[in-house]
């Protein structure tokens, strides 16, 4: 089969196609054959070699930890009716190649009213979004700051903010990206490539800054993004997208009586996982929320899509089609 293994640490070539053997389902196991296989952030950034400390990763190895398909085979203790479904799941690794092996309690069936390239884009970042809002408690008439506004998470946040009734920010690089975080539901929108951007964040809270912030960007931005946060206010810092995670001040937050909560809230055991995503596809299959799928690359071109996340021209989820 083919797939794209990282062949060392470094920029995106290092990402290279070739074959490996087909894999076999073991006891309580299913192979999918892949049409459709997730990229999340983090992997761009592993591939680089950032993250040694939290993940235990050495070249080679193959990507991809979500891909959606046709089951084509079962392992002993398998229902044999799984075969020919359509469904996505997490794989724990493999997920960038034509085939790939997955727990069968981790499989979800694509719902009606979606096709399995939403159901991949919706499939790890939904759980996030949802777990984040829940978190983060939204009344009517809030004022939600969202950094990375246009990326796949960040896109969720502004819809899921918007339909909770809050006044939504929506803060990104670009027009396009701005333009569309606006169709989106933010209400206000801000180009943070200008210095000044916190600012804006004051002036549309009528000074006061944002009541919940969802800091997807981290580093600097994530920095900044604090300082425009409400007293009493409440600040959530999952993001990495600027390299790092964005160092706060704890005692500025405790004078400010800011609650502060980091990468713990998109973490979760795998039954939990597999619960809110199965929340997220039947909200996308109602129409209460849809992905943003931005681009989409051959699977042999998988430099190619990391190389436009790593250059900041992606918008939404980027997947790679085999």
């Amino acid at each position: 089969m083919r797939v794209v293994q990282v062949t060392r640490f470094g920029g995106p070539e290092v990402l290279v196609a070739g074959q490996a053997p087909d894999p076999a389902a073991g006891p309580g196991q299913v192979v999918v054959g892949v049409s459709v296989a997730d990229i999340l952030s983090v992997e761009v950034q592993l591939r680089s070699g950032w993250g040694a400390e939290y993940f235990n990763l050495s070249p080679p190895y193959v990507p991809g930890s979500g891909v959606g398909g046709r089951v084509i085979s079962v392992g002993e203790g398998v229902d044999s009716t799984w075969v020919g479904r359509h469904v996505v799941t997490g794989t724990g690794g493999g997920g960038y190649a034509e085939r790939a092996v997955a727990p069968v309690e981790e499989l979800i069936p694509v719902p009606d009213g979606l096709d399995v390239r939403e159901a991949v884009a919706l499939l790890q970042i939904g759980p996030a979004a949802l777990s984040l809002v829940e978190e983060a408690s939204i009344k009517p008439g809030e004022r939600v700051l969202v950094t990375a506004a246009a990326g796949g998470l960040g896109s969720l946040l502004v819809q899921l903010a918007h339909a909770a009734g809050a006044h939504v920010i929506a803060a990104a690089r670009g027009t396009r990206k701005l333009d569309l975080a606006g169709e989106l539901g933010a209400g206000t929108a801000v180009d943070y490539s200008g210095a000044d951007w916190p600012e804006r964040v004051r002036e549309a809270t009528d000074g006061e800054g944002a009541d919940v912030v969802f800091d997807g960007a981290g580093d600097r931005l994530g920095q900044a993004a604090f300082e425009a946060t409400a007293r009493g206010g409440r600040f959530f810092a999952y993001g990495v997208s600027g390299g790092s995670f964005a160092r706060l001040d704890a005692e500025e937050a405790e004078r400010r009586g800011v609650s502060v909560r980091g990468i713990e809230q998109v973490q979760f055991a795998p039954g939990d996982a597999r619960r809110l995503a199965e929340r997220t596809l039947a909200e996308a299959a109602a129409g209460r929320i849809r992905p943003v799928i931005g681009q989409t690359f051959p699977l042999e071109r998988a430099a190619d899509a990391h190389a436009a996340i790593e250059a900041r021209d992606a918008v939404g989820k980027t997947l790679l089609l085999t």
